[in-house]
């Protein structure tokens, strides 16, 4: 497809917490005091997430079932034996229902892991000993004004069940994450952006514009046309995609027409979770879901696809990973949503803020909604954010201006997770135009594939005499470091290039008056390091999205967006290399992490047959690339035929 250049529109670590905050793009939040009459005389739903019997067993049964030359590889569990195994114990499981179920709540089994409460919000109160209020946060020029509920005091789960039960989560509805997507910028400091035409980027064969490409570009960057000639199209395999946002299916659809893409009409499914995420719009980020469907689906065209859509919450969001695993019917999923990992005193306490009271629950058994889905195959993959090393930029108040001291090196959760695969990003080679002041032009030349890191646009600022702070540059890149709650798993142990956490790393907003350090980050914590594997995630060289807006971003109705990037574009793209290699293979893959590494320690990662490719130069603004691993781009890229060859 040649387009026209043209553009629309646990070991847990400790932290040292100072104060109570609201982290999840609702700092301004006011406290509405305690839900009004209407409210309390609604019934709420949470999840009640349920511990597996042997976590520990269940982490080495998950590694064992990929390493090459071990006795249970490639044996991959039935949902029964995993229940059988490693499952929540059904007298226990019994206890917890008939435990809420005598407190006035209704409990019902809704995953092997998880229950499903509903009942008034008094109720709720008084079984976890705490209290529900309203919170309001105003508009801005880029969103309406909304309310939500959380818990203002720390919820105690009952004496009696507590040894059974992960955490409870939903008792805050407020929306926490964030879809991992860039567009390439318009404005550099107020100043228009204008670039020029500079012919197809390295090793494009069909000869679209960087900003223009589409799977079949990405399918010559990467090697995956030699599988497309034998046959392989993902036939006989089903990704999923989880997302917190509605989409338009008409947009893939004709996405993958514009490409001559045979795909069957049906293969298609969209299932809703806890109501599902509302009405297609742009400030949801439906344009998330629409390329999560169309990057997938398009590298593999002859999969089926499932749309698990949950609103956004920590209990929509875990609710559709834990349906999406109960399920058992994907081979691979993928989700390119995310947020800062930040935590409150790990150790002794499952609870972060006062507005959420759940994260840390929420991670650890979204983490065993993983471990879960890799004792059974399947392969899983999400986004390592967009902000390079320093996730929590923009996390106090996405609409308002961070200064970047008061950011620390962070990292993106789900990714840090280390059950499951996490994506980060590289800038294509070549030249890029841009029309400078007074008629200049401005020739910033990627000589190889490097990190993305938006510091290589410094030229361009310069020329508009603006520092990178000034032209909005910073930090975009791709998201990678150190965890501070997952210690380094097994599978990166003796990889040179990993990293322990950074000393002196500290939160402050910088909205308060005087500011206020929150959190001080442990140092030199041996944590898990992302991401893992990568792919072009820049939006200079980036993608075009088929999208129908319903007019709040982009003009109304359908339109090609242009230039968009983003490490959300490299998690479905693994989803849908993953689905070919899944039938090229002939079996199940379960989590790639650990052959992906073990080639590395063999030194494949170069030659003209390296199944991976080193990444050597760029940065994502703190962590430099390396001849290796390195907490910027991970292992590097992958060539997809020549890793056809090797996992079998």
């Amino acid at each position: 497809m040649k387009l026209s250049l043209f553009r629309t529109g646990t070991a847990a670590a400790m932290l040292s917490m100072i104060g109570a905050s609201a982290l999840y793009a609702a700092p301004h939040a006011a406290d509405l005091g305690a839900l009004n009459a209407i409210a309390r005389n609604e019934t709420m739903s949470v999840t009640v997430a349920l511990k597996l019997s042997d976590p520990a067993g269940a982490e080495s049964m998950m590694e064992r079932l990929v390493t090459p030359g071990d006795s249970m590889y490639l044996k991959f569990l039935t949902p029964a034996q995993v229940e059988q195994q490693f499952g929540p114990n059904e007298a226990d499981v019994a206890r917890v229902i008939a435990t809420l179920n005598a407190s006035g709540l209704s409990a019902q089994r809704a995953t092997s892991t998880t229950l499903t409460v509903t009942g008034k919000p008094a109720t709720f109160e008084t079984v976890f000993q705490t209290s529900l209020h309203q919170f309001a946060v105003p508009a801005t020029a880029k969103a309406p004004a909304s309310t939500f509920r959380a818990a203002v005091g720390t919820p105690v789960v009952p004496a009696s069940i507590a040894s059974v039960v992960r955490g409870v989560i939903g008792l805050n509805n407020n929306s926490v994450y964030r879809p991992h997507l860039v567009a390439a910028p318009t404005k550099l400091g107020g100043a228009p952006v204008s670039r020029i035409a500079s012919g197809s980027a390295s090793g494009i064969a069909t000869g679209n514009e960087p900003g223009l490409l589409t799977v079949q570009d990405f399918a010559d960057l990467y090697d995956v046309n030699p599988l497309y000639a034998q046959g392989v199209s993902g036939k006989g395999q089903t990704l999923a995609i989880v997302t917190l946002a509605n989409f338009t299916p008409s947009d893939v659809f004709a996405y993958w027409k514009s490409l001559n893409l045979k795909v069957d009409p049906k293969r298609l499914k969209v299932v809703n979770i806890d109501g599902g995420p509302g009405k297609p719009s742009d400030r949801s980020g439906s344009i998330e879901t629409s390329l999560d469907v169309e990057q997938s689906g398009g590298i593999a065209p002859g999969a089926n696809i499932i749309v698990y859509q949950a609103p956004n919450t920590n209990q929509g969001f875990l609710d559709a990973f834990a349906r999406a695993v109960h399920d058992n019917k994907a081979d691979t999923f993928s989700s390119s949503w995310g947020q800062w990992e930040l935590f409150d005193n790990l150790a002794t306490s499952p609870v972060t803020d006062e507005f959420s009271h759940e994260t840390v629950s929420a991670l650890q058994a979204t983490h065993e909604v993983f471990v879960v889905a890799a004792l059974q195959g399947q392969s899983g993959f999400v986004s390592s954010g967009d902000n390079g090393a320093y996730d929590a930029f923009n996390q106090e108040d996405p609409n308002l201006d961070p200064v970047p001291p008061f950011n620390p090196l962070s990292v993106d959760s789900p990714g840090s997770d280390t059950a499951i695969t996490a994506a980060g990003g590289t800038t294509l080679p070549g030249l890029q135009q841009f029309n400078g002041p007074n008629g200049t032009i401005i020739n910033i030349n990627v000589p190889r594939e490097r990190v993305w890191g938006w510091d290589y646009l410094e030229p361009l600022c310069k020329a508009l005499k603006l520092d990178f702070i000034t032209c909005g540059i910073f930090p975009a890149g791709s998201g990678g470091g150190v965890s501070v709650f997952f210690p380094i798993p097994v599978y990166q142990l003796g990889i040179f290039g990993t990293q322990l956490s950074q000393p002196n790393q500290t939160y402050t907003n910088p909205f308060s008056t005087p500011a206020v350090t929150k959190a001080t980050l442990p140092a030199h914590f041996p944590g898990r390091n992302v991401p893992d594997i990568s792919f072009n995630a820049d939006p200079e060289t980036g993608y075009v999205i088929f999208y129908t807006s319903d007019g709040v971003e982009f003009p109304a109705g359908f339109g090609v967006q242009t230039f968009f990037g983003g490490t959300s574009f490299v998690a479905p793209q693994l989803n849908g290399v993953t689905s070919l290699l899944g039938q090229n293979a002939g079996h199940r893959l379960g989590l790639l992490n650990v052959e992906l590494y073990d080639l590395s320690r063999l030194g494949l990662t170069s030659g003209s047959h390296a199944p991976i490719r080193t990444i050597s130069t760029g940065d994502n603004w703190f962590y430099n690339a390396r001849n290796g691993y390195s907490p910027a781009v991970g292992l590097g890229t992958m060539d997809v035929f020549n890793l056809s060859r090797v996992m079998r």
